[in-house]
């Protein structure tokens, strides 16, 4: 009877441990590879419950959701040779679990493959470009991200089965040793540049006031003109009204001209000899000159 019993607690014992070697659970934002002598030969997705053969089959879990890995600071010579420090992360999640437990095995291998693949294309695109356009034009930016994250995602889909959204270069400096020299010569350029554009302006005021003037001379002459022509213009128009009104009555034109001249000689009271009888000064004392 005893014997019969540890017996069964034996075969228990056996069905329990088979049982728990069978089992595997798979939870929310994970799937698992099941293993069969190195070999992947299912995935599972699905969180829940699921059977393996035990001692044969083995598992290895894996992160579904997207993952976030930042390169380290990588030193790049531009085009125009300039030496910058460039720090740029990635967006990535496995896609393809059988491939990459074939290829890559682990995060952390995935980890070095994106590091080398971002590495190299980063190096390649940027040693096309100047420093300037790097760090100047946003748009310039905006592509280059756009480039590295197509070249980079390509390679790691095909051959890892890793899927790369997103690359972005978050900063680009310049090494300590090589930042006070850059910097004072873009001093010196922008210096430069202001003192053209200065340069531009004055000769641009030179040139308006220039003009200016010579319109205002212009302006003036033709005024003057004008005026000079008006006046002659007034004072025909004058002389003529003048004949047209004395010669109507001539004795009086003759009258009042002389009239006319004794406001002009007689002005700061000076002495004037003339004959009493004379008609000037008959006029004046009054008397006809008939």
């Amino acid at each position: 009877m005893s014997k019969n019993i540890v017996i069964s607690a034996v075969v228990i014992v056996v069905l329990l441990v088979l049982a728990a070697g069978s089992l595997f659970i798979v939870e929310q934002g994970e799937f698992k590879v099941v293993l069969k002598f190195g070999e992947a030969v299912r995935v599972v997705e699905s969180p829940g419950l699921n059977v393996k053969i035990p001692f044969i089959e083995k598992v290895t879990s894996y992160p579904k959701r997207a993952m976030v890995y930042d390169s380290k600071s990588t030193p790049i010579l531009t085009l125009d040779k300039k030496p910058i420090q460039v720090d740029n992360y990635t967006i990535w999640r496995i896609v393809q679990p059988k491939l990459f437990i074939k290829t890559a095995r682990t995060v952390e291998n995935a980890q070095l493959l994106i590091e080398n693949a971002v590495y190299s294309t980063v190096r390649r695109k940027l040693s096309s470009i100047e420093y300037g356009q790097i760090i100047s034009e946003a748009t310039a930016r905006g592509n280059l991200n756009q480039d590295i994250t197509l070249d980079v995602a390509g390679l790691m889909l095909e051959n890892y089965g890793i899927e790369i959204s997103d690359i972005r270069i978050k900063r680009t400096d310049l090494p300590e040793e090589n930042k006070a020299s850059v910097f004072n010569r873009m001093i010196s350029d922008r210096q430069a540049i202001v003192a053209s554009y200065l340069s531009e302006g004055d000769e641009e005021s030179r040139k308006i006031t220039s003009n200016a003037d010579r319109q205002a001379v212009e302006l003036l002459a033709e005024a003057e003109a004008n005026a000079k022509k008006i006046v002659a213009e007034g004072e025909q128009e004058a002389a003529k009204t003048y004949n047209t009104a004395y010669g109507k009555d001539p004795k009086f034109y003759s009258l009042y001209r002389t009239l006319d001249s004794y406001i002009t000689s007689f002005q700061n009271e000076p002495v004037i000899m003339m004959p009493i009888d004379s008609p000037y000064a008959r006029i004046l004392l009054g008397q006809s000159v008939e």
